[in-house]
């Protein structure tokens, strides 16, 4: 009998993320191919395909493995099938996680119990809005911007591969600031942040600095993840200059996403200062996951 292996994910199997991704493009920020891969020595996804779908298995935050929903036009219901027979196989439990509205209306017949996954809610603007700073709602955040531009001379520029030292630079010095050593969580993300920033050339993010006196203050780093929806997935910035975050913000979206409908920011993980920092820039709408187990 023919036995399926699962593969860790790899940066040389971007086309085939890449394939399926464009065939089903995903709702939630989990799903990019830069996502999955800058933080895989935490999450350790494993995937492979199964009736013409890509099944990916991950670690979650309790390190208990789980399934992503499946992607491609595939036999879906098939290949749901094989990976709860999987897990059920090999950890003596199932479950499909981080999983999309449309996918549950789809795919989660009564076979599942649903279950709402609210601290992975991804957060999501309207672009021009985050841009514009217009009205009462942005009030804070416009004036933090006009003094930030007012008191410092800021420059804004692409990210390429020469100025990744200094991005580090910035990332190392915040980390120190924030005791990332004492922080698990913080080391992860500082280990995902130097994988995107080793790959970007293959992974082919958009990422962006604010200059100040030739050093970087804030960067951030994007992408694609649907065609009418730009994901962020890092943005960091000098805390001693007041207002580095909001311009970051602005700046990155008026150059590199004004063209897009929405800007997701990614979810607050029940992290009660994330969610007031996300909740300052008005979503326009909340991305719902849910996680399916089969009923047995």
């Amino acid at each position: 009998m023919h036995t399926i292996d699962f593969k860790p994910i790899g940066v040389e199997d971007k086309p085939v993320f890449d394939y399926f991704l464009s065939q089903t493009p995903p709702e939630t920020s989990e799903l990019t191919f830069t996502n999955l891969f800058m933080w895989r020595n935490r999450y350790k996804p494993r995937w492979t395909i199964h009736s013409d779908c890509l099944v990916t298995l991950f670690l979650d935050a309790t390190d208990t493995w789980r399934s992503f929903q499946t992607l491609g036009r595939g036999n879906v219901q098939k290949a749901l099938h094989f990976v709860t027979e999987y897990m059920y196989n090999h950890y003596g439990h199932a479950a499909i996680s981080r999983v999309g509205q449309s996918f549950v209306r789809q795919y989660a017949s009564p076979h599942y119990h649903i279950e709402e996954d609210t601290d992975n809610s991804d957060y999501v603007y309207l672009a021009q809005e985050l841009i514009q700073l217009s009205g009462n709602r942005f009030h804070k955040k416009k004036n933090l911007f006009n003094q930030f531009i007012k008191k410092y001379d800021v420059k804004y520029k692409e990210v390429d591969a020469a100025l990744v030292p200094q991005l580090l630079e910035l990332q190392a010095s915040w980390c120190e600031l924030k005791q990332c050593a004492n922080d698990e969580s913080l080391l992860d993300e500082d280990h995902a942040i130097y994988q995107a920033l080793k790959f970007m050339d293959t992974l082919n993010f958009r990422g962006a600095a604010l200059m100040i006196q030739g050093r970087v203050a804030a960067f951030s780093f994007g992408e694609m993840l649907n065609p009418d929806t730009a994901v962020i997935h890092i943005e960091k910035g000098d805390p001693s200059f007041t207002g580095v975050y909001a311009a970051m913000n602005k700046l990155f979206c008026e150059n590199a996403w004004s063209n897009v409908t929405y800007v997701n920011r990614e979810q607050d993980l029940g992290i009660e200062g994330l969610r007031k920092a996300k909740l300052s820039y008005n979503p326009h709408h909340l991305v719902t996951k849910y996680t399916l187990i089969p009923k047995k």
